[in-house]
Parts: structure tokens; sequence; C-alpha cells
């Protein structure tokens, strides 16, 4: 039993629970994305999205499951606390003003803020767009 407990420890190394947030108000305002990954064997993890501008609002929802190596989550800012986040053909769209999720864009419009993905080290990151050139 004690070697059991021993190996508890390796067992849970390899599993991903991460976030990485991008502000948009300090730190009132935001929007953080959550990966984790119940078993260490398993190769996607399970993506939600904390939305959060306090005290009005804070609400997960779910992204769903994705590969690990296929986490790349473009994020898009529409105006009016309205934001889209993209992975391949599927976009999802959340307004904070109101804590809500809207219907799915039939494209994705807006300015791009940055890509959530996972960096060299396994690591959650929000990687900011480049500044428009003028």
């Amino acid at each position: 039993m004690r070697k059991l407990l021993l190996l508890t420890p390796l067992l849970l190394a390899g599993c991903v629970d991460d976030s990485a947030t991008y502000y948009i108000e300090g730190n009132t305002h935001a929007l953080t994305v959550r990966a984790v990954q119940e078993q260490f064997w398993k190769k996607e993890v399970t993506l939600d999205l904390i939305a959060a501008r306090m005290p009005d609002c804070q609400r997960r929802f779910a992204l769903g499951k994705m590969p690990v190596s296929d986490v790349e989550l473009e994020l898009f800012g529409s105006g009016d606390n309205v934001y889209t986040i993209r992975s391949g053909d599927t976009a999802w769209r959340f307004e904070t003003g109101g804590c809500s999720q809207m219907e799915e864009p039939e494209q994705v419009t807006g300015q791009p803020l940055g890509l959530f993905h996972f960096d060299d080290n396994n690591n959650l990151v929000f990687e900011e767009a480049e500044a428009p050139k003028e």
C-alpha cells in the first residue's frame, strides 16, 4: 500500500490542469481558458472559458474536448464586450456585458487579440496579437 502512495504523484505528473488569461480591464474584466486532462494517458483536454466582468459577471462556458496538440484558440474582439474564440472551423461568441454565450457566428469578425495555446513547456499561455501597423 505504501508503494502505491509513493507512485501516485508520478501518475498525476503527466496530467494537465492549467489556465491562461486575457485581461481586458485589469483583473476585474478578463477571459480565461482552462484546460484539464483527466487521465495522463489521454491525449485530449477538456476546455472551458471563464468570462469575468466583476461584480456583474463570472460564468464558465464549456468549449468541449480537444487533442492537446490541437489547442490553438484564436481570440477576437468585436466591441461592446463581445468576444469570439475560434479553433479551426469551430467558433464561439461570448458577451461579457450580460455574461452570456451568443449564437455561433457564421463568420469570425473583429480585431485579433491573441492566441491561447500550449508552449514548449506544455503550459497553457495567452500570446497577444501584434498591434496593427498604421
